[in-house]
């Protein structure tokens, strides 16, 4: 991790392999959204999990390099599932706060998106809870910018323990996603639906569309849908694979395995 330039391939494999999830829409039953999470391959420690090269990568510009090369790897994902007639609204990546952050964003990204032939109303870039905390005047301006060339954005991880919730009223995200810990408040128990409710409610007051995370059983998908928050990700929905192993299944088929 010490080159500022990632390369395209390490060791014969790409340097970014991308997985793919589902976010379900409760009261469909379908795969509306999908979400991506990528795996670094490195020449010295194999393969990366997001969560161990992340922080390291966004302390220079090579968090910089990653993205462009998870978003050409995107493009190619999106020709693929649209030639296969896989329908989704739109696939998310990770996009990092120094990239957001930069001068010229909006004109390097329409440049790379014209190059590539995919609509921008198909890639929603997922950001992480530190835009709460260290996000600025200028990611805010960023943001709304690009939602206005057609991209859409979703802030991740939303109502945790270092989640101040007031701070979102400056980053006019399209999507929250709700961190996975709100799943261990959810029961059919009046105070605690009210406490979720309440959460789900403040988002969409922000003018955003709540996602649940976590979500394994259909039972906690009815009390989300009770809440207000109709679309939801996790084991239920199904977990993260390649884009070629990318199948589409219903409820039914949930409950019956």
């Amino acid at each position: 991790m010490d080159s500022e330039v990632l390369e395209t391939k390490v060791g014969g494999l790409r340097a970014v392999d991308m997985y793919y999830r589902g976010i379900r829409e409760f009261e469909s039953g379908e795969i509306s959204f999908l979400q991506s999470k990528t795996r670094l391959n490195t020449p010295d420690l194999g393969t990366l999990m997001p969560e161990t090269y992340r922080k390291v990568a966004e302390l220079s510009n090579q968090c910089v390099s990653l993205f462009e090369l998870e978003l050409t790897q995107l493009f190619e994902t999106i020709k693929n599932l649209q030639s296969r007639d896989y329908y989704f609204r739109w696939i998310s990546v990770y996009m990092p706060l120094k990239y957001l952050g930069m001068r010229g964003v909006q004109q390097k990204l329409m440049s790379m998106m014209d190059e590539s032939g995919v609509d921008t109303n198909r890639i929603c870039f997922e950001l992480s809870p530190d835009l709460l905390i260290s996000g600025t005047s200028v990611h805010g301006k960023n943001i709304e910018q690009l939602r206005n060339r057609g991209f859409h954005f979703m802030l991740t991880e939303f109502g945790g323990v270092n989640s101040p919730l007031m701070r979102l009223a400056y980053f006019p995200v399209d999507y929250v996603q709700m961190s996975e810990e709100i799943m261990g408040y959810l029961k059919d128990e009046t105070r605690a639906l009210a406490a979720v409710e309440s959460i789900s409610g403040f988002i969409e007051d922000m003018g955003s569309t709540p996602i649940a995370d976590g979500v394994t059983r259909s039972d906690q998908a009815d009390l989300l849908y009770r809440a207000h928050c109709y679309f939801g990700s996790g084991p239920l929905v199904g977990k993260y694979v390649q884009e070629r192993y990318l199948r589409r299944k219903s409820l039914k088929d949930d409950d019956e395995s």
